[in-house]
């Protein structure tokens, strides 16, 4: 039984879970190093089995590290549960009916908690994808509509090793640039082109922004951000509150004036999701622990004007370390 199932199984006894369900692909894969493509469910307990779809079965054989048996049937995984079940956050109601008559359920994050700390392992995997996404962004041809700049940058990506990109690539310009998610449109870009992006190398992610400035105003607003990420990343530590993070970042944009226009939090767990724990935010009272994956994004949007995002990958050990390459600004 590696490590991770360790862990996770002695959390479980601290809890007084007896079995757990796991039905999130991305915990699967966490706990067995096969991703499902399909509907395989994981049963956590002191000898832990993946029930695999017939359509997972080959893929998932030469690829989980526990126990493989094929199911037919929902009702069937009912066999393998006994005592107090743990289900995940995430289960659907259809599913948590199921079983709510035949067992005592109590969901926990378990799972999310143990994946927010990562192995060297899981480093090298986070870097890597982020190595693919910054050299995929430092061959883009700056022209175009900002369809045609998203598709060119997730092109570059799968051809630099990238397995997909991590999310849906936001590339918004000019006056659309004050929409934090703005989906690409054929809109011509104009200037400031603020792009969000990621790729995925063996499962792992990344996850940057960079915005492309080129008026006084647009710098005036570049450098009240650059300056609230990097006091945020200067006191990133082990022990430090994640709330404590996302109020340091918010009081320097507060200071100028703009606190109004920082409109979400500032960071958040980067691994197998593109969004995991910890959160970065103002009601988060998790405390960031050493090896933990982090953004730290902060933003200003002035709406019908144009928005400043500058995100960066943080490794905590002693002090935080930066694991973007490229500058915060960038010109082409």
């Amino acid at each position: 039984m590696n490590t991770k199932l360790k862990q996770v199984i002695e959390s479980m006894h601290k809890e007084n879970i007896d079995s757990m369900i796991v039905l999130k692909p991305e915990n699967i894969r966490y706990l067995t190093g096969f991703r499902p493509s399909s509907s395989s469910i994981l049963i956590l307990k002191d000898n832990p089995v993946l029930l695999a779809s017939k359509i997972d079965r080959e893929d998932a054989s030469g690829r989980s590290l526990v126990n493989l048996e094929v199911y037919k049937e929902f009702k069937d995984v009912k066999n393998y549960l006994e005592g107090k079940i743990g289900i995940e956050n995430s289960m659907n109601v259809e599913t948590y009916k199921k079983l709510t008559g035949d067992f005592e359920l109590e969901t926990t994050d378990i799972v999310e908690i143990s994946r927010a700390v990562k192995s060297k392992w899981e480093v090298e995997n986070i870097e890597k994808a982020l190595q693919i996404a910054e050299k995929s962004l430092l061959e883009l041809e700056f022209s175009g509509t900002e369809v045609e700049l998203a598709a060119q940058l997730e092109y570059n990506m799968r051809i630099n090793d990238s397995e997909r990109a991590s999310f849906e690539t936001i590339v918004a310009s000019g006056s659309r640039s004050s929409l934090p998610h703005g989906s690409p449109t054929k809109n011509e870009v104009e200037y400031p082109i603020l792009i969000d992006w990621g790729a995925v190398y063996n499962n792992y992610s990344s996850d940057t922004t960079r915005t492309i400035i080129e008026t006084e105003k647009q710098e005036e607003i570049f450098n009240i951000v650059l300056e609230a990420q990097q006091t945020a990343i200067k006191s990133i530590k082990p022990g430090v509150k994640s709330s404590e993070i996302d109020n340091i970042a918010r009081e320097v944009i507060t200071e100028y004036g703009y606190g109004d226009a920082f409109i979400h939090s500032t960071g958040h767990g980067v691994g197998l999701e593109i969004h995991e724990k910890p959160s970065l935010s103002k009601n988060d009272e998790g405390i960031l622990e050493k090896d933990m994956v982090v953004t730290v994004e902060p933003g200003i949007y002035l709406e019908g004007e144009f928005g400043i995002r500058i995100e960066d990958m943080i490794l905590i050990k002693n002090r935080a370390t930066v694991l973007n390459k490229t500058k915060a600004k960038l010109s082409f």
